[in-house]
């Protein structure tokens, strides 16, 4: 249903933890003007773990009413209770967003079949499309792609953010779950490969700091150009490292601050990036032309 660069923006705000509402329009036509292909709102990056329910939702329709029809909004719906992620997914729906980005049950450790009975319980709750998102190392929960492959037989779950790493997935998911079902990276650094591979597109951290260099690394690949999108990859490999130097999404936060384009805030019990890795991301960023 999507595809290209598909950003896992950032929620700004205030030292103070309010939401800067200017300050997330700001960002959502920036990345329409540099070419970003689908916006994920309130995602991991987002900090969707610390805003509550009625922030959660406020902030989806602002992106889908800022986006105005210009991008695609796929809304970040998650949770480790399947009650609030069905409530947040309906938010959603209600909101206007093209789709939902549920990630799964964090700190429960749900059994496979766990897994699929939670997102079937969301699909059939929800008339929305939506897409699976293993990221085990964060969740310390991994869905693997048999369990993937029987989700993929319910209709409005549309494809997977998969965020191990691990390329050889991509080729069991598509064999699993044939053509229809889309792939799309969630690791910043193997994006190009998975893209080459046969998938989507990236939900890509590093797309909020340099979204028209990840637009076209990827659109590249998507092409089949692989000598074009390794030589834009090679300038980002620092970004795809160092943007995760401390717990995403700290540097980046940190970066677009640095950058000019949000205020310094951050929610707890996240805090603001470590002084001693500050010169390190500086040089990532100056490399890369972005300051």
């Amino acid at each position: 249903m999507f595809q290209g660069s598909l950003v896992a923006l950032v929620t700004p705000m205030f030292e103070d933890g309010r939401v800067d509402e200017e300050g997330l329009r700001a960002l959502v036509d920036w990345h329409v003007a540099e070419g970003t292909d689908g916006i994920v709102a309130v995602g991991t990056t987002g900090e969707s773990a610390t805003l509550d329910e009625e922030e959660h939702c406020r902030v989806i329709r602002q992106v889908v009413e800022f986006a105005a029809g210009r991008i695609p909004v796929i809304a970040g719906t998650g949770a480790n209770a399947t009650t609030e992620a069905i409530q947040l997914t309906r938010c959603a729906r209600e909101a206007g967003a093209d789709a939902c980005l549920l990630v799964t049950p964090y700190y429960n450790k749900p059994t496979q079949e766990g897994l699929y009975l939670h997102h079937k319980a969301v699909a059939e709750a929800v008339e929305i499309p939506q897409i699976l998102y293993n990221v085990p190392g964060r969740t310390a929960c991994d869905m693997l792609p048999e369990t993937v492959a029987r989700l993929a037989r319910i209709p409005n779950i549309v494809g997977v953010k998969e965020a191990t790493g691990e390329l050889d997935r991509v080729s069991e998911i598509r064999e699993r779950c044939g053509e229809g079902f889309d792939i799309y990276s969630g690791d910043d650094a193997t994006s190009r490969e998975l893209v080459l591979l046969g998938g989507q597109g990236t939900i890509s951290v590093t797309a909020n700091v340099a979204p028209r260099a990840v637009h076209e690394m990827i659109a590249a690949a998507l092409a089949g150009d692989g000598a074009r999108a390794e030589e834009i990859d090679r300038g980002l490999q620092a970004l795809h490292r160092d943007l995760f130097i401390e717990a995403n999404p700290i540097p980046v936060k940190w970066a677009l601050a640095e950058m000019g384009r949000i205020p310094r805030g951050i929610r707890l019990p996240l805090t603001w990036l470590s002084e001693s890795k500050q010169e390190i991301l500086r040089g990532s960023l100056a490399d890369a032309g972005l300051i």
